[in-house]
């Protein structure tokens, strides 16, 4: 079983995504999942484009790392109301599996993750769903929305129990039927 982390923030500095990332990961491995980690700001993925005929070998990569995995986690922050346009440019190459005979993600449960101010996350999360579900992916009835206002514990970078709890229930959900 493998369970791929989709970090869709392109900035390389330490950040909320990569303290939410980094919880996941450490949760699963120390369940004995394999666990890989796509972040959108490590790859070199080209605005997508279907004149292009021949897809670079990091698109190819990337296909195959989504079809390959059992099970994805999408994190993204709340841009005008959906995910990063680096996330969204990413899933639209899954195009390439069109022809495949499990075309897309079908099949693919995933988990959603979106993060913002005043508590309008949950927009985002709406969001990912439709794309998830287009993709023909199954999407938990379950996703976490997050208020950054009380994400970290106060004067901290430590995620609040509350929702390290969240979190553990979404990665419950997941593996549930496994």
């Amino acid at each position: 079983m493998r369970i791929l982390i989709f970090n869709g923030v392109n900035s390389k500095k330490p950040n909320t995504a990569s303290c939410i990332s980094g919880f996941f990961e450490s949760v699963l491995l120390e369940m004995g999942v394999e666990v890989v980690i796509f972040n959108v700001s490590d790859h070199p993925i080209p605005i997508f484009s279907e004149d292009q005929i021949y897809p670079s070998q990091p698109v190819k990569e990337m296909v195959d790392m989504f079809q390959s995995s059992n099970m994805h986690i999408w994190l993204s922050p709340l841009y005008h109301g959906g995910m990063t346009g680096a996330m969204k440019n990413c899933l639209d190459w899954l195009v390439l599996g069109s022809s495949d005979q499990e075309p897309y993600l079908s099949n693919t449960r995933v988990g959603l993750v979106c993060w913002g101010y005043g508590g309008n996350s949950a927009s985002g999360i709406d969001n990912m769903r439709t794309v998830a579900n287009t993709l023909r992916a199954w999407t938990l009835p379950y996703a976490v929305p997050i208020v950054m206002e009380t994400f970290y514990e106060q004067g901290t970078t430590e995620i609040t129990q509350s929702y390290k709890e969240r979190f553990e229930r979404m990665i419950y959900l997941l593996l549930a039927s496994q």
